[in-house]
């Protein structure tokens, strides 16, 4: 089991439930009637809350109020199943509560109560945090600007965490992110980051220059932003975008929670950051698809994989790809970039699949295709051109790869029958050593990418 240790600000998230079908004589507002009332973990507790239903073990290091809410709040995290590790009650503080009236499904007016100065205790909880932190795999850093994480607090947990070998995954707040240095990563949204770095994320070539300046000016290991409908940039041997999944969204509240808390989750239960960042988009899925403060427990995330639409079944990665049952099958494989799909392209790859039982075709990456057909190619980006071929029958698997050539991919495959264009005859095939045959199609004369570009632009 994942065992978590959450750090940040805690509060109640309350709801007021209730209908309206008349407009006030004292005021142009709504006349609200409370049906009913509900109280759940907000703020870090919201991601405290999804770390429990994905079924991880939680502990907390908080502050609150020295007055009711307080209780009320370590009541809650005791009814959720969380150890409340470190949660100080300081003199004076106003524990937070944000009170959310909503009708019909839609909240009409938030009234919060809140201190929002740095705590006062922070050095107690420097000096115990080590022995605290050694229960736990990993820490996740909630902070939603209440005072808990103050530069002082934040530092010397991270420094910690570090020198004991920790992750350290930080949701950022405000638009000064040195206090984060050092973290594994930090979870802003584009427009956080955006914010944090004095530029606006408009572009692949800015959300490339985002990713790394944060990944160098804050020395993390992974450098990512969420970005809302198109899902999660991350920043590996170059920029890769993992689609969010298509879904209708109800109520963004928590998404945010739901993605730094799968993320903690999977990383501590050593997952790749690929398969980390994967499951956290279905989370989100899940959350926007309800209204309020939610979570996405794992069987919600493992139906949703199952119900993914059939293309993006049909998008693997290669570890995933080798897991593929191949007994008694012949694999054909075949690459490109098939930026502007034409016949030509659904010509060469129907005559590739009546090769063999299952045809993996390898994608060019966006940055590859670049480097290979010059700064203003691709014409679609890699996901789209994917999704295209995947919408193929005869297509059953697709694997991106960023390399100019996919030698490394066919060694690994090692298919049955390599399949390329009648233009290689007597010319060298990238990794036909690792294929026990290859094969030479003919293309239909006049088809190409370069041509359907050409026609266009005159």
């Amino acid at each position: 089991m994942a065992k978590v240790l959450v750090v940040g600000d805690l509060m109640i998230d309350h709801y007021i439930w209730g209908s309206c079908d008349r407009i006030s004589p004292e005021a142009p507002v709504q006349v609200v009637n409370i049906k009913n009332e509900t109280k759940r973990l907000g703020g870090c507790g919201n991601v405290v809350s999804n770390l429990i239903a994905l079924g991880a073990e939680v502990g907390v290091v908080s502050v609150v109020g020295d007055d009711d809410l307080g209780k009320e709040i370590l009541e809650l995290l005791d009814a959720r199943g969380a150890k409340a590790e470190l949660v100080l009650s300081q003199s004076g503080r106003k524990s937070s509560q944000k009170s959310r009236i909503m009708v019909s499904h839609q909240q009409v007016i938030r009234l919060d109560t809140e201190s929002i100065s740095d705590i006062n205790c922070a050095d107690e909880i420097v000096n115990k945090f080590a022995d605290i932190l050694a229960s736990y795999d990993i820490v996740l850093l909630s902070d939603y600007g209440k005072g808990v994480l103050s530069n002082y607090l934040t530092k010397q947990i991270i420094s910690i965490a570090k020198n004991n070998h920790k992750m350290v995954l930080v949701d950022p707040k405000g638009k000064d992110y040195s206090k984060y240095k050092g973290a594994t990563l930090l979870t802003p949204n584009k427009k956080e980051a955006s914010e944090a770095l004095g530029f606006s994320i408009d572009s692949d070539e800015n959300l490339e220059l985002a990713l790394k300046s944060m990944k160098l000016n804050y020395e993390l290991e992974y450098s990512l932003i969420t970005l809302s409908e198109d899902g999660i940039g991350l920043l590996s041997d170059e920029v890769k975008k993992f689609p969010a999944l298509a879904k209708e969204v109800f109520d963004v509240t928590g998404a945010g929670d739901s993605v730094l808390a799968t993320l903690g989750y999977c990383l501590a239960s050593k997952m790749s950051i690929e398969e980390a960042i994967d499951n956290a988009n279905l989370a989100a899925a899940v959350v926007v698809g309800k209204v309020g403060s939610a979570d996405a427990s794992w069987g919600e995330i493992e139906n949703l994989k199952s119900k993914k639409i059939g293309f993006e079944r049909k998008i693997v990665k290669l570890d995933e790809l080798l897991k593929v049952d191949r007994s008694g099958k012949t694999l054909v494989f075949t690459n490109g970039c098939f930026d502007i799909m034409h016949i030509g392209h659904i010509s060469y790859l129907q005559k590739a699949k009546m090769l063999g039982d299952i045809l993996v075709v390898g994608l060019n990456s966006d940055n590859s295709v670049r480097e290979l057909k010059g700064k203003d190619r691709p014409v679609n980006v890699q996901y789209d051109r994917a999704a295209m071929l995947c919408a193929m029958e005869f297509v059953d698997f697709v694997v991106i790869f960023d390399e100019l050539t996919p030698h490394e991919l066919i060694k690994a495959i090692k298919p049955d029958i390599l399949v390329k264009g009648a233009d290689y005859k007597d010319k060298e095939i990238v990794g036909s050593e690792f294929a026990k045959r290859v094969e030479l199609i003919e293309f239909i004369e006049g088809k190409s990418t370069t041509k359907i570009i050409e026609k266009i632009k005159k």
